[in-house]
């Protein structure tokens, strides 16, 4: 990350409350005294879930690039850079172009919190790019009131797994009560592709949707396969290969899957999809890294920012596979629900750093995540940075060294790396 970039971001969080504040008055606001730019982003798919939205956008965009079309996106978090939030058709948005953009919502008198005011910068810069075929949009908290809830008419509506992430901006606190948030708020009048859920929760989607009449298609209409060692996708037309190096967990490959199915909706080819699916990567999603924090040392190092009880375990299935010694360095946020996320990797890691997530007010101390982990009974130590984590840990080619539990701390390790 470049210290402009650096040094910008930290600007707007003084400037910007970071606090969650769901309310679509206040950008609705905002956007009509600029003329409701909105209303010229065209087909715009929104991604809505818990997890997996991340990785559902990635993919779609590879395969409508692979398809010649040109796509605008908008993401959240970023992980080290804040231009990555927004890919506008052939590259992300400038520093000048943020600043300017910033300017012209300022100049509005509405007070945004610091996610409004980077939806907004997007709305603007997307109405400027031109030739642009598809506005590919990742939503943040729930989706009710969530300020990427702009559109009446989007193109489409993919929602990913969804699952007890959010508890505390819901009441009551129940599986229900978050499907409600966000799936009993989309348009009347689009597509709507549901992706992989557990059976209690897709019954509650599909009670939610049963009132909607836009067209829905929900993932046991296709699927990923095994064959022989080889993955597949499947649905009633279409059957297809797939083949990567990069793509290293099941829940991973739904995400494709899910992908799959609404790139070939939209005219995608087969020949196109198979020929992508091996270029595809995901950044700080079981992702192995080489970099500077790799030159000295034998280990293969994985991040993964898995964060929630579900894609926690994802990773830990993954893990399981691995036939070396696997060790852990985890950082969390408070409000991640650290002690049941932890659960799923007994028996997996050797031995366990916990750090602290640097530049996170909400992150837990070392301290605090080791008393989590001794209680879960981990074979534990502290350490003060990850410099520090990776000496504590045998420096070996035999090894995995598995660097989790926050996107933030993924990103500081790829930003330093």
């Amino acid at each position: 990350m470049s210290q402009i970039s650096k040094n910008l971001y930290k600007k707007l969080q003084k400037q910007y409350s970071r606090r969650i504040n769901l309310d679509l008055k206040r950008i609705k606001k905002v956007l009509q005294k600029l003329n409701n730019p909105q209303d010229q982003v065209d087909n715009v798919i929104n991604i809505i879930g818990s997890d997996g939205k991340n990785s559902v956008l990635t993919s779609l965009k590879y395969f409508l690039e692979a398809n010649k079309e040109k796509v605008n996106t908008f993401t959240s978090p970023h992980l080290y850079d804040v231009r990555q939030r927004f890919w506008l058709g052939d590259r992300f948005i400038t520093i000048n172009e943020i600043k300017k953009y910033k300017k012209l919502i300022e100049k509005t008198k509405v007070k945004l919190t610091l996610f409004e005011l980077l939806t907004c910068i997007y709305v603007l810069s997307a109405k400027n790019t031109d030739d642009t075929s598809f506005n590919l949009i990742e939503s943040g908290l729930l989706f009710k009131k969530d300020s990427t809830n702009l559109w009446e008419f989007p193109m489409a509506q993919i929602i990913t797994n969804i699952n007890y992430q959010h508890q505390e901006w819901v009441f009551p606190k129940t599986i229900k009560e978050i499907c409600k948030q966000k799936v009993g708020y989309l348009s009347k009048n689009t597509n709507i592709y549901v992706g992989s859920q557990k059976p209690g929760t897709l019954k509650v989607i599909k009670s939610f949707l049963k009132k909607n009449p836009s067209d829905c298609s929900f993932h046991n209409t296709w699927r990923i396969l095994t064959i022989k060692n080889i993955k597949c996708y499947k649905d009633k037309d279409h059957f297809i290969k797939l083949v990567s190096k990069n793509i290293h967990s099941e829940g991973l490959w739904d995400n494709v899957g899910l992908a799959i199915k609404v790139a070939l909706d939209l005219g995608v080819k087969e020949n196109i999809i198979e020929k992508t699916v091996p270029k595809i990567k995901f950044e700080g999603r079981v992702q192995f890294i080489k970099g500077k924090i790799t030159k000295k040392r034998k280990n293969r190092i994985l991040v993964d920012g898995c964060h929630s009880y579900t894609s926690s375990k994802n990773l830990a299935n993954f893990l399981k596979n691995q036939k070396t010694p696997v060790y852990g360095i985890w950082g969390s946020l408070k409000n991640k629900n650290p002690n049941e996320n932890i659960k799923n990797f007994k028996g997996i890691f050797k031995k366990l750093i916990t750090i602290k997530i640097p530049n996170e007010a909400n992150a837990l101390s070392a301290s605090e995540l080791k008393k989590i982990a001794l209680k879960n009974r981990f074979d534990t130590e502290e350490a003060k940075n990850i410099k520090d984590a990776l000496n504590k840990l045998p420096n070996s080619k035999r090894n995995l060294i598995v660097i989790f539990g926050s996107l933030y701390l993924v990103g500081h390790v790829l930003s330093i790396n």
